[in-house]
């Protein structure tokens, strides 16, 4: 049976919860601060209910900054270093918002309000998407603990903008990607002009549709040239990017783990580039560390894996000189080679298998994308063919 008790304009009121078994003794909880009598006894009713159905939940008095500090020392030890930096990031949004609060004192309102006030500070749809991600793990397991009875997450949305007709009409959210005569140009210009490996590392990107990652962490061992295979179990991690603090970690997903069967051409030439190696390792000697990375650094700190944006940086140079005015990057050749797939023929489960696709949805939206682009082309194509034929 609940007490009921008024204390200046508010009501309050306290109800037996049952024996505390570490102590022995009776346990009681109490909430205030409603405008009657009557919203006390009706809330009072609710809780009553949970204890004799055995599901009620005393919530506890924890910061959330100090939950949030052990969640995210539990949660490195099991995830990548790449997730844990992001989720870092996305905790100190959430500090900001609620690092003072106690967890059972965090409402749903409040939690829908953060969402609000970061979308209308500009940030993007999928940054909302990584912090509401990492607030849902985290009050889902004070929820687990019995710290809080439910998540305030529950039932949250991301705000997204609405475009007018115009953005809508002016927007070019395209895939990038070469042509094929394009990519034959490129191609034949890493092979004339390219810097030391830049031949062997874009043929290889170009044919395998490897994400740069992948490329940087293979080594020998993952190349089987007896079968013309190349295996991808790895990728390249390395922030800061400092040559000798780099990690090696597990691919993106589950499917990223992958054989892919190469060219003839291809593994030639990765054998001749293997050769070059085992040159330029009995040249430098003991300046040579063996890592035994394919595409290893050649200007000092010899045999440790190329930078991320040395890649990029030599991509640049590489379509200047080919005369491709186009913005892309190595992940371009990814999609360029996806795209000459599709117009191979190749359908969407082999495309989503070679590429690693962890998600059918990813494989099907690239697929979406360029196979619009190659729509519009064939009509182009068409006009063309018949322009100054006939009068329209």
């Amino acid at each position: 049976m609940a007490n009921f008790r008024k204390r200046g304009n508010k009501w309050y009121f306290q109800i037996y919860t049952g024996i505390d078994p570490a102590t022995g003794k009776k346990k009681f909880t109490s909430k205030g601060g409603f405008k009657t009598k009557k919203e006390a006894q009706i809330a009072a009713v609710e809780v009553e209910k949970e204890v004799y159905e055995n599901t009620y939940v005393q919530e506890q008095n924890i910061n959330f900054q100090e939950f949030i500090r052990e969640w995210i020392k539990a949660y490195s030890e099991t995830a990548k270093i790449s997730s844990v930096r992001n989720r870092k990031h996305n905790i100190d949004h959430l500090n900001r918002f609620f690092g003072g609060k106690k967890l059972k004192d965090v409402t749903r309102k409040q939690y829908q309000a953060m969402l609000t006030t970061l979308h209308k500070e500009g940030y993007a749809f999928n940054t909302l998407d990584g912090i509401h991600s990492t607030g849902r793990m985290v009050f889902r397991r004070a929820v687990e603990y019995n710290i809080i009875k439910n998540s305030p997450c529950d039932f949250a949305k991301i705000p997204r903008k609405v475009e007018t007709v115009e953005e809508v009409e002016s927007s070019k959210k395209e895939i990038k990607f070469m042509e094929k005569e394009e990519l034959i140009r490129f191609l034949k210009t890493a092979k004339e002009n390219g810097l030391d490996k830049d031949y062997p590392m874009f043929l290889t990107l170009a044919y395998s549709g490897l994400r740069v990652g992948e490329l940087i962490a293979l080594k020998w061992s993952d190349i089987d040239f007896d079968k013309k295979t190349l295996r991808v179990t790895k990728t390249y991690y390395n922030p800061r990017n400092k040559t000798k603090e780099y990690q090696l970690l597990t691919p993106k997903t589950k499917g990223s783990i992958r054989t892919l069967k190469m060219d003839d051409g291809v593994m030639k030439v990765l054998k001749k580039h293997k050769e070059h190696q085992d040159d330029l390792i009995k040249l430098m000697k003991n300046e040579y560390t063996k890592l035994d990375f394919v595409f290893a650094k050649e200007v000092r700190n010899f045999g440790y894996p190329e930078f991320l944006k040395t890649v990029n940086t030599h991509m640049r140079r590489l379509l200047k000189i080919s005369g491709i005015d186009k913005n892309l990057t190595p992940h371009s050749l990814r999609h360029t080679h996806t795209s000459l797939l599709i117009e191979a023929g190749v359908g969407v489960k082999e495309i989503q298998q070679r590429l690693g696709h962890g998600d059918i949805n990813t494989t099907m939206n690239i697929y979406a994308h360029i196979t619009k682009n190659m729509e519009e082309k064939a009509s182009q194509k068409f006009s063309e063919l018949m322009r100054g034929s006939l009068e329209l």
